[in-house]
């Protein structure tokens, strides 16, 4: 047999191991970071209705200009929210229902704060009798000097502290806010006694002394009106209606007297009241304020350590107090009185305004609509509250016992300052209280300059104000980031 029948035949030698798995190189772009920044911020980009709004979420992020050039490649944050408002489709949520709004508020409710506005002037018809001694100065009636120098002194203290308490009360600490207000109210009452006195002649003496109760009343009022007590402050005031009949008929002097203190008595202690238990247990615990609650000073230790608020932050508030203070002052009794009512009206209309420009936040998808909208629910609110102001100061010139003929030219001033005190606390309202306060001294101070060189262009200085004001109030709120808290 032969050998080769003894060998295999020849076959290909493979290897049993497995393969080795070999990566393959792809050449995929990446992924466009301005793409994961639309998608990470699509919530916010989809609602806003102008890119600055964008640009302003950039900005405060933290994001420079330097940054976003080498992370997006684009010059700035206005050129990055042009892109992201380009990029995202809007998407605007569905309105809600009108009782889910923050400032939707009712008529009465304003109402109710107008007329207890107005109801201290009764006061000063009950007081007329211990106002009338002595000889006036300044081309003003007799105790006229001590009685608005503690006055103005009253509003401007009271206006900062006003201010200082709603702001611990928005910080959620009651408590606070309970003793800033039992801390302020009296010290204020007392500055304001000691201007009334220090401003009287001897003879003024009755005037001063009404004064300082003025006084005492303004801080009293300042506490129940923060604290949200308005209806009690009604009812404190409820003896002042015994005034009505001193509009025709001359009442003793000894009920004039009793009226008055049973207000003022009545009211001090409303005031008293509605502090007490803000010092034990206003806002305990599981409530506002208290030791859980996120917004609190307790958990915000740094704004505890420095005493809270920065008193410097109050001070426009003051002078805008001042401001409008001098305004009404120099209007008359009566037109005082259809100013202070009218301030029921005023509060609603700047509660339908903030509605308005937040409904139309949600529901146009221009810049252009957006500020067509706002103008006009400013010239409707203006409008509707001039109308209320107008009709106000008509019944009191009526029933107000000595009141001045309604000339054109004083219902025209009269508006004219009701337009200034109006923008004045729209603009407060949203927060540019620096430009409220300069706009009314300067109105003031010309009104005052007018009626003591020439008289017949007190209406042109009110106009001028008004004018500045209300360019000041549309350039400002046509912004949507103005209405966005």
């Amino acid at each position: 047999m032969s050998a080769s029948l003894w060998l295999k035949p020849p076959t290909t030698r493979t290897d049993s191991l497995p393969p080795i798995p070999r990566q393959r190189v792809t050449t995929a772009l990446p992924a466009d970071p301005v793409d994961d920044l639309a998608g990470r911020l699509g919530p916010l980009v989809a609602v806003a209705v102008h890119p600055d709004e964008i640009a302003a979420i950039l900005e405060s992020d933290g994001m420079t200009d330097d940054h976003i050039r080498l992370t997006y490649g684009r010059a700035d944050s206005f050129a990055l929210a042009e892109d992201l408002y380009a990029r995202t489709e809007r998407r605007h949520p569905a309105p809600e229902a009108p009782a889910a709004e923050p400032w939707h508020s009712g008529l009465a409710g304003c109402l109710l704060r107008g007329l207890v506005f107005a109801l201290p002037g009764l006061a000063y018809v009950l007081g007329a009798p211990l106002l009338a001694a002595g000889a006036g100065r300044h081309g003003l009636p007799p105790g006229s000097v001590p009685l608005l120098a503690g006055a103005v002194t009253g509003w401007v203290w009271n206006q900062v502290l006003a201010h200082r308490a709603y702001t611990w009360l928005g910080l959620g600490d009651r408590r606070a806010a309970a003793r800033a207000l039992l801390a302020g109210a009296p010290t204020g009452a007392l500055a304001g006694a000691t201007v009334a006195f220090a401003a009287a002649r001897p003879e003024e003496a009755p005037a001063a002394l009404f004064g300082a109760g003025q006084a005492l009343y303004l801080g009293a009022a300042t506490v129940l009106l923060v604290l949200g007590r308005e209806r009690a402050l009604l009812a404190a005031l409820l003896p002042l209606a015994g005034a009505v009949p001193a509009f025709r008929h001359d009442l003793p002097e000894p009920l004039r007297s009793a009226l008055l203190l049973l207000a003022l008595t009545a009211t001090g202690a409303c005031a008293a009241l509605a502090l007490r238990p803000g010092l034990g247990g206003l806002g305990g615990p599981g409530g506002p304020g208290g030791r859980g609650a996120p917004g609190s000073p307790r958990r915000l230790g740094w704004r505890r350590r420095r005493g809270g608020p920065p008193f410097t932050a109050s001070l426009p508030y003051g002078l805008f107090g001042l401001g409008s203070g001098l305004l009404v002052l120099r209007a008359g009794p009566d037109a005082v009185i259809a100013l202070t009512l009218s301030m029921g009206p005023a509060e609603w209309l700047l509660h339908r305004f903030r509605a308005a420009g937040l409904t139309r936040l949600r529901l146009l998808t221009t810049a252009y609509e957006f500020r067509r909208a706002v103008t006009g629910a400013l010239a409707r609110c203006l409008g509707g509250y001039l109308a209320a102001l107008l009709a106000l100061t008509v019944t009191a010139a009526l029933l107000w016992p000595g009141a001045a003929a309604l000339t054109v030219p004083r219902t025209g001033t009269l508006l004219l300052v009701g337009a200034v005190l109006w923008l004045g606390l729209l603009l407060q309202a949203y927060g540019a209280v620096a430009g409220a306060a300069v706009g009314c001294l300067l109105a003031a101070l010309a009104q005052a300059l007018a009626e003591a060189f020439a008289p017949a262009a007190a209406p042109l200085a009110a106009g001028a104000a008004a004018a500045v004001l209300a360019v000041l109030t549309r350039v400002l709120l046509v912004r949507p980031t103005a209405h966005r808290f």
